[in-house]
């Protein structure tokens, strides 16, 4: 695929599955992206997480960073989200906003993820609220919706489409 060079580019930390469902999630080199979700994670409560609609949930490794710093529990992967994605402005990413990851995947941002108690231990005094989107704009998890289905590797480019 090419794209012009100016379309802002991140890259994938890291690739997150939990097969018996929840949190954490544990590093994987690749993973194969369907329309249901990413093969071999599982959610535990589907009436909040997965399906089309919320099919693959994303984080920016550098708000980690940050709540790292600021004395939180958190590494990749601990709040539950499939892909870690670095080198993009999180708080500027929206319901429609679409990503392309490497040469085959293609999603569309669809909601942002309501923080769930299940975090509380990744965070200093359980404030799990500390994502919340409407507490903290630009701090949210986000759910995305599978355009193409593919496989994405750790280290692929991230392209912001818009």
């Amino acid at each position: 695929m090419t794209h012009s060079p100016d379309l802002p580019t991140g890259r994938v930390v890291q690739i997150n599955v939990n097969p018996q469902g929840g949190v954490p999630k544990y590093a994987v080199p690749s993973a194969e992206i369907q329309i249901n979700g990413v093969i071999g994670d599982k959610q535990r409560h589907r009436r909040f997480h997965g399906g089309p609609s919320r099919a693959v949930s994303l984080y920016s490794y550098e708000l980690i960073q940050v709540l790292q710093a600021a004395g939180h529990r958190l590494a990749p992967g601990s709040l539950g989200e499939n892909l870690t994605l670095s080198g993009l402005d999180w708080g500027s990413l929206r319901i429609g906003t679409q990503l392309r990851i490497g040469d085959q995947v293609w999603l569309e941002i669809a909601s942002y993820a309501a923080p769930c108690s299940q975090l509380a231990s990744a965070f200093q005094s359980g404030e799990f609220k500390r994502i919340s989107q409407k507490a903290h704009p630009g701090w949210s998890r986000l759910y995305a919706r599978v355009r193409t289905e593919g496989v994405v590797q750790v280290g692929e480019k991230v392209i912001l489409l818009g």
